[in-house]
């Protein structure tokens, strides 16, 4: 659920706004479990919300929930322009539509590579590789200092959209005397380097050319690229493609509107899946995480209109298990053996059925060495995330570490340091559209 704010002369900049799913209202600091749940979750923006006049914008650097989920219920409260690429503006048009934003919202599309100002903030977009079509880091330039902020990112050398991770144009950074590198941890615990996503790509066609029943695959509805792989993999397999579950409609009618979705790539009526031979069936589900109404809990349970699956079909877990939805999962996959229907998930095998979209150890080492900032930020994760992407950033180099908590005020110029509990920093409960 990001939601960050860079500070300058007096203007404030959002960058990211998003959600968070069925966890507490507020962080369990004492161990007890008793508390206080929600489905859908967002940073509490009071901080600035009560000075929305000093805010001169926000950039969504790319489509995923966890960075733009809360926009369309947290924009009346700011009031300003937002600033996006093309996919991710179509994922936030069709969020908004229905909420009578989609007029009043001033939506700016910036092409990839583009350079802007906002306020006293020159930004520059910079294309990078992640799970989702048009994923961006921030250059953020200002009279104090420059920030490189990476959002959400991988080196992929082979992503199924998109260009291939760019080294060039991140070791030109050095050139811009960076003040500090804002930067994802989510997989800094993990030793050399990310898989890239045509690895996962041929490893799924490994599998489901060797089963002989129906095959459903489930992962995050907005990874377009391997959404598009299972398509692929369909036509060459003999078998048929369709999508159950709206999200996954919802993402390929974006990818379809903005160019992504390669026109020879067929997706069946999904009324039509369950009159077809079992050989012949390839299905994508939403519902990964054993969320109980999405359509892989209803395939479990044997109660989906448009499919029953039977002895010998297989259902493929093309996604990792998100701390706290273990139980869920583990239900999920017993009902399906109970039936005598096989399950596959990424610890059950040596073949990248899932990649993660974020960097490893290796590639963190590697960015710090080439863009050499002087102040290391590490963002997304838990503590020993961060402490872990802070560990990277000091044997690559960077002579200072700042980790702290969601509150905390980053000073980065011009005397660098952490101020603890600049501002309140709680989570609220919102309803999505």
């Amino acid at each position: 659920m990001n939601l960050n704010l860079y500070g300058h002369a007096g203007r404030w900049l959002m960058v990211d706004c998003g959600v968070t799913f069925n966890s507490p209202l507020a962080p369990q600091r004492d161990g007890t479990e008793n508390v206080m749940q929600a489905e859908v979750l967002a940073a509490d923006p009071g901080f600035i919300s009560a000075q929305k006049e000093n805010l001169c914008g926000i950039v969504i650097t790319h489509a995923h929930e966890d960075h733009i989920g809360a926009l369309p219920q947290l924009w009346p409260r700011f009031n300003c322009p937002v600033y996006t690429t093309p996919f991710t503006a179509e994922i936030l048009r069709r969020k908004l539509a229905g909420t009578g934003l989609l007029d009043k919202m001033p939506l700016i599309e910036i092409a990839s590579g583009a350079t802007l100002n906002v306020g006293p903030f020159c930004l520059h977009w910079l294309a990078i590789t992640h799970s989702i079509p048009e994923p961006h880091a921030l250059l953020i330039k200002t009279a104090a200092g420059n920030v490189f902020h990476t959002a959400d990112w991988k080196m992929d050398a082979g992503p199924i959209v998109g260009r291939a991770f760019k080294d060039a144009v991140f070791k030109r950074l050095v050139q811009h005397n960076i003040t500090a590198m804002v930067c994802d941890s989510t997989n800094a615990l993990r030793d050399g380097f990310s898989v890239s996503e045509t690895d996962c790509a041929a490893a799924l066609h490994q599998v489901i050319k060797a089963a002989s029943g129906r095959v459903v695959v489930s992962g995050f509805s907005s990874n377009v690229g391997r959404l598009i792989s299972l398509a692929r993999i369909a036509a060459k397999t003999g078998r048929y493609l369709a999508l159950l579950g709206r999200s996954l409609n919802n993402m390929v009618g974006a990818a379809r509107a903005t160019g992504y979705w390669p026109d020879e790539l067929t997706v069946v009526d999904a009324a039509h899946i369950g009159y077809l031979p079992k050989e012949e069936v390839l299905v994508i589900a939403t519902g990964s995480q054993g969320e109980p109404r999405a359509a892989l809990s209803r395939l479990a349970d044997d109660n989906h209109p448009l499919l029953l699956l039977e002895q010998g079909d297989l259902v493929i877990f093309s996604s990792i298990i998100i701390p706290g939805n273990e139980m869920l999962i583990s239900r999920l996959v017993e009902k399906f053996h109970a039936r005598k229907i096989q399950t596959l998930q990424s610890h059950d095998t040596e073949l990248p059925v899932h990649v993660s979209g974020h960097p490893n150890r290796g590639e963190l080492d590697l960015l710090y060495r080439w863009v050499q900032p002087q102040i290391a930020v590490p963002v997304h994760g838990e503590a020993a995330h961060l402490a872990a992407n802070a560990a990277v950033a000091k044997a690559a180099g960077v002579p200072q570490q700042l980790t702290g908590l969601n509150g905390d005020l980053f000073v980065l110029a011009p005397t660098p340091r952490l101020w603890p509990g600049f501002t309140k920093a709680g989570r609220i409960a919102i309803q999505q559209h």
